[in-house]
């Protein structure tokens, strides 16, 4: 992985992240950039109170901090997430019974959330499947690797997937929608 960004190692931080309406939020901070708790309990249909308190969850982790050049005075608060990225590795929470159950949790979070999108997905209208008839994908396969070939993989899988993620949006005049992608390669069995 990349060591632009930094690696989480402290459970407190992932325990604010292992939340439903938190992780959420980060993903909407990530792809429509900073928001107002008002605009994000707009976009989750959330109470603003609710999204409030989440705010200021995430925000004592430091996995968000406040924009104040974006606010138009004093009583308004806007938010930005702290890093682009979000990495960890369940390993480093593997000698603390606590850390581990809060990193199993996330995991568990998280691989819900991924597959919710893809289900997501599969149920929709056949008029919008046919939108994009040529870009979703799908692909598997099985790999016989060692366990540091297997972290070499990764790190190229998720550098290309940071290229398209982070690279500057063209100026072209074309309607570009958000589109969800992950990778996960775990030992397994067939």
């Amino acid at each position: 992985m990349p060591d632009s960004e930094p690696t989480i190692v402290d459970s407190r931080v992932l325990a604010a992240m292992a939340h439903p309406v938190r992780r959420r939020l980060l993903d909407l901070l990530k792809v429509d950039g900073p928001a107002t708790a008002s605009t994000l309990a707009q976009k989750t249909g959330e109470a603003v109170g609710n999204i409030s308190h989440h705010v200021r969850a995430l925000a004592a982790a430091g996995l968000i901090e406040e924009a104040p050049e974006l606010a138009k005075d004093r009583r308004e608060r806007w938010w930005r997430r702290a890093t682009s990225s979000l990495r960890w590795s369940s390993a480093d929470f593997a000698e603390d019974a606590a850390g581990d159950a809060v990193a199993r949790a996330l995991e568990s979070l998280n691989l819900e959330r991924q597959t919710g999108h893809v289900r997501r997905w599969a149920d929709q209208p056949q008029s919008e499947q046919e939108r994009w008839q040529q870009g979703p994908f799908s692909t598997e396969g099985w790999l016989r690797v060692t366990d540091a070939e297997l972290a070499e993989f990764g790190r190229e899988m998720i550098a290309l997937i940071e290229k398209w993620a982070d690279r500057e949006v063209p100026d072209d005049g074309q309607e570009r929608e958000t589109v969800f992608t992950f990778a996960r390669a775990v030992p397994a069995r067939p």
